[in-house]
């Protein structure tokens, strides 16, 4: 048999096979080697490619699943960026942003005109490529628990001044290839940038929580979402500009709509991650013509100039930025291992100007820069992960302020009724959990053992928590308890597991006598002091746009105190949304205190005498705002009596407003102490 006749393989069939084989063991040879899987990648596309043994044909597929690809790294990058974060350390991550973007163009430029000899254009494109960065390495550090250093989040907001100048260059640059470039293109360019760029900030958001309050069905969210990135980058081209830009755009006005510990996310980044991303990078291998580093000794040049280039651009960024803020010098070469790795925007404007032909027919970055970029993106990559890894190990040696780990042994029981609460309590759930906790979520469902329709129903509620578990990767054990009294059921469910918090739903009211607490809530109070969490959420969680939260005084004498404010904290985070706090100023003060050192959300206090506030903050609230209600049981240092009109005041003055009751852990003299 003639071998060489079978290749290269043409049959879509057996090339999406071989395309997967290769997502499959790429990974897997490549971590053996601690090598980025993005260079496996394409490293892969490079061998089997028609510059490699031209194994596969570069079809139409490697076309389509290549653009989408890149859109959907663009939009991956804008979406895992914590906002939070961005707005709290603004000015460290705009000094790094700008100063990442500056120096390096600076140095490009001198490199490609006056040692490569390139023409302006292609020399201040290939100088913006240096500019950008992917935090590759953010993993190690959060790993070490120094994501919460000053010099970590300047890197971290600083991706999106040097990503979005640098995709910003890149749009003029096409602009100029796809239009008359008269006296007025620019000024017109910019004007349809600055008018698109409004309207997706101002339309996106609205539509998108329109949407996700109307329908929570996984796949058709998962479809919308797609359908917005694909409408930015399609208007973003419609006016010129690169679609990329469009997508990352969209990520960042969507970010706060999707939580990262949501089904939701874990959705987009599965199949992103699992075939469109991988696609688009074989296909990229699939370019390269290694032929030309052996052939041509002024490619080498090309390639240790741009690897060069950009990793001196991006110390002596870090190192300004460090000496304006007076950080240490283990904070200087951590921010400069994180902000040195190159991939997402490098290798998309790469890409788009080897698709930019000149007039004479040739690509605007040739095939000599287009091979510069896979060796800078490996160089760096390798760069990126040594340095931070041997800096924060540095960090951890001499003793600097670290992430004060939290307690993860609290087991958290959900007790399911609702068929219509299901998602919402395992979004909150989901929302107040530690970040990478290994304790399992529980749910239960208690029943009358004489009921037997209700049996049934609860065997469905107990599969819906569970698929929405396993779609985030949390195990969630799951029980159906037989009982003759509801509220016994779940009482000896928590004691018989040891379980420290409880999340239920509120009653649903059957007549207009009826309140929120129904027959089980009170017997649950009287007979457990753990912590329990009452919710009544009339829209989804990542729709709620502010939280209120009112405490009384003397709260931070319970035993459950910092319990609920960490919580409470991680879901603002986690929710991208702004918190006010109602309360005693005493209390208050070391709210404050605990957010300045531990988190990076956008609060304001508003100072009260501690006592029930919920009269005042009925004309206030509006439906898209959460409130949370921190009570007190009877008998407790922070219990006042105004608190017994609590469940009557959100019965006449909150029908339509999202609540969270809690009631914290409580001292008590057996063995459900608080510990």
């Amino acid at each position: 048999m003639n071998w060489s006749s079978l290749f290269p393989i043409a049959d879509p069939t057996w090339i999406f096979f071989w395309v997967l084989c290769i997502i499959l063991f790429a990974p897997l040879l490549f971590q053996k080697l601690r090598l980025p899987h993005i260079i496996g990648m394409i490293l892969a596309g490079l061998l089997v490619g028609p510059n490699g043994l031209n194994i596969l044909e570069r079809d139409d597929s490697f076309e389509l699943f290549g653009k989408v690809g890149l859109y959907y790294i663009m939009f991956l990058a804008s979406l895992e960026i914590n906002m939070q974060e961005l707005k709290e350390h603004r000015s460290g991550a705009l000094t790094l942003g700008l100063l990442a973007f500056i120096v390096p163009i600076l140095l490009g430029l001198f490199t490609n005109i006056v040692i490569l000899d390139f023409n302006i254009i292609t020399a201040v494109l290939l100088a913006s490529m240096y500019a950008s960065y992917t935090l590759i390495s953010y993993p190690i550090v959060a790993r070490y628990g120094l994501s919460r250093l000053k010099c970590v989040n300047f890197v971290v907001g600083g991706t999106v001044i040097t990503d979005t100048l640098t995709l910003f260059v890149l749009a003029v640059i096409g602009g100029l290839f796809s239009g008359e470039s008269d006296g007025w293109f620019f000024v017109l360019l910019l004007l349809k940038l600055v008018l698109l760029t409004v309207t997706i900030i101002f339309l996106f958001p609205r539509i998108a929580r329109y949407f996700f309050r109307k329908y929570n069905d996984g796949i058709i969210q998962y479809i919308f979402v797609m359908a917005m990135l694909f409408l930015g980058a399609g208007m973003m081209e419609l006016v010129g500009m690169e679609g990329i830009l469009g997508a990352f755009i969209t990520g960042l006005v969507l970010n706060r709509l999707i939580p990262h510990s949501s089904p939701l996310m874990r959705r987009i980044e599965f199949i992103g991650n699992a075939i469109f991303i991988p696609y688009f990078l074989i296909g990229v291998g699939m370019i390269i013509n290694v032929k030309v580093l052996f052939s041509d000794s002024g490619a080498l040049l090309v390639m240790l100039a741009m690897v060069l280039t950009a990793l001196t651009g991006k110390w002596l960024a870090s190192w300004f930025t460090a000496k304006a803020f007076k950080l240490k010098s283990d904070e200087q070469r951590l921010m400069f291992g994180l902000s040195t790795s190159q991939a997402a925007a490098t290798l998309a404007a790469a890409l788009v100007g080897h698709g930019i032909k000149l007039p004479d027919g040739t690509p605007l970055l040739n095939d000599d820069v287009l091979n510069g970029t896979i060796l800078l993106i490996l160089v760096s990559c390798i760069v990126s992960s040594i340095t931070t890894d041997r800096t924060s190990r540095s960090i951890i040696v001499s003793g600097a302020d670290l992430d004060k780990p939290v307690n993860t042994s609290k087991k958290t029981l959900l007790a399911l009724a609702n068929p219509n609460m299901v998602d919402k309590l395992m979004d909150l759930a989901l929302l107040m959990r530690k970040e990478n906790s290994t304790i399992p979520l529980s749910a239960v469902t208690v029943v009358l053992d004489e009921d037997v329709k209700m049996q049934d129903r609860a065997t469905r509620l107990l599969d819906t928590a569970a698929q929405i578990a396993a779609s985030v990767n949390v195990p969630l054990l799951t029980k159906k308890r037989l009982t003759t009294n509801l509220s016994n059921g779940i009482i000896h469910e928590m004691k018989e597991n040891d379980y420290r918090e409880l999340i239920v739903g509120f009653h649903k009211k059957e007549t207009a006598n009826d309140t929120f607490l129904g027959n089980v809530l009170p017997e649950l109070l009287k007979n457990l002091h753990c912590q329990i969490i009452m919710a009544r959420l009339t829209m989804p969680l990542n729709t709620i746009r502010r939280i209120h939260i009112t405490f009384p005084a003397k709260a931070e004498f319970e035993a459950g105190f910092n319990n609920w404010l960490e919580q409470t904290v991680r879901m603002a985070s986690g929710l991208g949304c702004k918190v006010n706090y109602h309360g005693h100023p005493d209390t208050m003060a070391l709210i404050e205190q605990y957010i300045k050192s531990n988190a990076t959300i956008e609060a304001e206090f508003f100072p009260t005498d501690g006592g029930n506030d919920l009269k005042r903050l009925a004309k206030i609230i509006r439906k898209d705002h959460l409130l949370v209600i921190v009570s007190a049981r009877k008998g407790s240092i922070s219990f006042r009596p105004s608190l017994d009109h609590v469940f009557t005041q959100l019965q006449r003055d909150y029908q339509e407003t999202s609540v969270l009751l809690i009631y914290p852990n409580g001292y008590s003299v057996d063995s459900e102490t608080s510990r």
